[in-house]
């Protein structure tokens, strides 16, 4: 290998399982090869940010289960960098830190093949900050070492090392031994730590599936196996676990351990999803409905001409899809901003409003309520003409709302919402394994109904806004919350309100 020869395999480390956690130079290395092979607790979601036509590559190990063996996936990795490949080797945590990484590195080097190490978060560290357990803190402990349980015995002076370690930190992290645990801990009560001495154990640290259980040396063993603690899992052993109460933050989020469907189309589901997930949700992505092209241009064009004529008083967008095709099929057809220069521009929603500033428009209003009936109300009594685009085959409340204030409506067609099909079915919601669905428009409402069917009473229902709602209650649907304030931030809100209320009542009842 020689010593300018450009790498071409990255030993990356994925973190321990928030995808957020992955470093900016592993994201950017992600991006950008030509093979991914993955490790079993990898996120899904870090695999969709390698580019569409990488091939990825699933060399996971399985606790107790069929196993790919280690030297099987170092000739992997070399076989893929010798086809040409920029291959990203995605560990979970770091490859250094009971990853195998050194295997593959030295796999690499004897093949001859040049190799960069990208350090990765490890969970021997994120997984105890996750579940409010500092490793350290001033007064309780000023050192703590990493173990796992599956240390070889072979190794000469093994046992005396491990027991030494026991001894000799005031933090212990235990990685890899959920089978092991309570034998783990006979052999730390054997090397003198207290049989009454905090510890805890996280399961699936840093996921929303997160589970925290907390007992003494003597006890979280059989604590563990009556809560059915499964890998992977982090136990920590010290005084500093009685820190937990004080600094537990990831676990106290206000819809942490929800499992809520998003139904929107996925190229449209980030804000939502995203404010979810800072609420401490899982989410499950389930898009209902597809927004195409109308089957024809020709009314849309046609308005377009008429509106940059002056023919409309006012042209209303009532969501920020109907912004997005209608803008853009105007430049795409030769318009510019002057198309706009004839018309007041109303925009139902401050999401609404926002598309338009993203395409260099301003709103002349905005009404303070999301609904027909408060652009009737803001715009008044009229006798002008309104341009109304929305999807095909909408409802005609807003029009119908515009109509009784005097106004002559023209609606036109500027995509349609199509249903989803039933080949994508989302496993998880087929089988009702979630805890709420959010609407965020009618339409997803229908598309859900038509898809999945109507939902058990367990499953909270919250809508973006009435109209939302109102076409749940019409297929019959219980809806739970409605958003006061129509936005996905609203949404979340209303969400984390059902939560409560759904949690205080299991409480109560047992």
């Amino acid at each position: 290998m020689k010593e300018t020869e450009a790498p071409r395999v990255f030993l990356v480390g994925a973190g321990p399982g928030d995808p957020g956690l992955i470093t900016r130079r592993g994201l950017e290395l992600l991006r950008s090869c030509d093979a991914v092979l993955y490790d079993r607790l990898v996120d899904p979601r870090l695999l969709d940010e390698a580019p569409a036509e990488a091939e990825r590559v699933f060399v996971g190990k399985e606790p107790g289960g069929t196993s790919m063996p280690q030297a099987a996936i170092d000739r992997l990795v070399v076989q893929h960098a010798t086809e040409g490949k920029r291959v990203v080797r995605l560990k979970g945590g770091d490859p250094f830190v009971f990853g195998r990484g050194a295997d593959e590195a030295q796999a690499l080097a004897a093949a001859g093949i040049a190799f960069e190490v990208v350090p990765g978060v490890t969970s021997a560290i994120a997984v105890p900050g996750y579940a409010g357990i500092p490793l350290t803190h001033s007064g309780v402990s000023s050192s703590f070492a990493v173990l796992t349980a599956h240390a070889s015995a072979d190794r000469p002076g093994a046992a005396e090392r491990w027991e030494a370690m026991a001894r000799g930190a005031e933090t212990l992290v235990l990685m890899m031994g959920v089978s092991a645990l309570a034998d783990t801990m006979d052999r730390l009560v054997e090397a003198g730590r207290n049989f009454d001495e905090p510890a805890a154990i996280i399961e699936r640290g840093t996921t929303p599936d997160q589970r925290t259980v907390v007992g003494s040396v003597g006890t979280i063993a059989d604590l563990a196996r009556a809560a059915g603690i499964e890998p992977p899992a982090v136990t920590v052993v010290g005084q500093v676990v009685g820190l937990r109460d004080a600094v537990t933050w990831f676990e106290s989020r206000p819809l942490f351990g929800a499992r809520v469907v998003v139904t929107r189309p996925r190229d449209q589901a980030g804000e939502l999803t995203e404010a979810l997930r800072a609420a401490g949700a899982s989410v499950i992505l389930a898009p209902t409905i597809a927004i195409e092209p109308p089957d024809s241009w020709s009314d849309l064009d046609a308005a377009l001409k008429s509106m940059q004529d002056g023919t409309y008083a006012w042209i209303v967008f009532p969501s920020a899809n109907a912004v997005e095709k209608v803008v853009d099929r105007a430049w795409e057809v030769g318009f510019d901003a002057r198309v706009f220069g004839q018309v007041k521009i109303a925009a139902v929603g401050p999401v609404t409003a926002t598309a338009l500033e993203a395409r260099g428009l301003r709103a002349d209003l905005v009404p303070e309520r999301f609904t027909g009936e408060a652009v009737a109300e803001a715009l008044g009594p009229g006798g002008g003409r309104v341009l109304l685009p929305g999807p095909v085959g909408a409802p005609t409340t807003t029009r119908d709302a515009l109509l009784r204030s005097g106004w002559r409506v023209e609606i036109v067609g500027a995509y349609r919402t199509a249903i989803g099909s039933t080949d994508d079915l989302v496993p998880e919601v087929a089988e009702r394994a979630f805890d709420a669905v959010a609407f965020a428009s009618g339409s997803a409402v229908r598309g859900f109904v038509d898809l999945y069917g109507l939902l058990g009473p367990d499953a909270r229902v919250a809508c973006i806004g009435p109209s939302t709602a109102e076409v749940a209650l019409e297929l019959g649907l219980e809806v739970h919350v409605v958003a006061e304030e129509h936005t996905a931030t609203g949404l979340v809100t209303a969400l984390e309100s059902a939560w409560r209320t759904k949690a205080e009542r299991t409480s109560a009842d047992n």
